[in-house]
């Protein structure tokens, strides 16, 4: 018998651990499939909220936000392409690529929510489009295409990004995300209790998923 459970993946779409985490909790639900029934949603977190429209290079990016150097950088972007690898995503990003704003494409996410269909597929698309395609997700057209590309309609996506919608939504929520002390991505909370932190293995989201089901039976 299956217990149903909330997942709420709280992530930014410009964190390369965010795309490793969901691949890893997305083979979990598969491997748990007979225990647990999940209802999974996406919440926002800005990893760089006062990033500017044109973004900023990574390597100078990283650089002043931890200190690395690009050999650092380079290696950091090496190990974790591998681990994109494993979960089946492709990375393309380089000493060339850009950390973009990406408070719009969390309204778009949370448009989905409302609709109440296509989230996970639209989180997937933005993801391509920026890990893989090196697209600016504060781009109007990047976004519009990521939502079609989803299953959304692209006529009423570019109208909530035009029109400013759900702006208070976002931050409203972001807000609560941190208030409740989550504060680096992914953030992975079942049934607004249990708290996974990280780009974790599939192996260790199933042993919590089974975990969780088996204590809440």
């Amino acid at each position: 018998m299956t217990k149903p459970m909330r997942i709420d993946f709280v992530s930014d779409v410009s964190c390369p651990w965010c795309v490793i985490g969901l691949g890893g909790l997305e083979e979990a639900l598969a491997r748990t499939a007979d225990v647990v029934q999940a209802e999974l949603h996406f919440q926002p977190f800005e990893l760089n909220p006062q990033m500017p429209p044109e973004g900023e290079n990574i390597v100078e990016h990283i650089g002043k936000k931890y200190g690395s150097t690009p050999e650092q950088s380079a290696a950091n972007r090496a190990m974790i392409k591998q681990r994109a690898a494993d979960v089946g995503f492709t990375m393309a990003t380089g000493e060339n690529s850009r950390i973009y704003n990406t408070f719009d494409a969390h309204r778009l996410l949370h448009w989905a929510g409302v609709e109440g269909t296509h989230q996970a597929a639209l989180k997937k698309a933005l993801f391509e489009a920026y890990f893989t395609d090196g697209s600016n997700m504060g781009d109007p057209d990047v976004l519009t295409a990521a939502a079609e590309k989803a299953g959304l309609d692209g006529a009423t996506a570019r109208e909530v990004l035009s029109s400013g919608r759900y702006a208070e939504d976002v931050r409203a929520a972001e807000e609560q995300w941190r208030a409740a002390g989550i504060n680096s991505v992914p953030a992975v909370i079942i049934n607004q209790k249990y708290l996974i932190s990280g780009g974790q293995p599939a192996e260790a989201f199933e042993q919590a998923l089974r975990s969780i089901a088996k204590e809440t039976a």
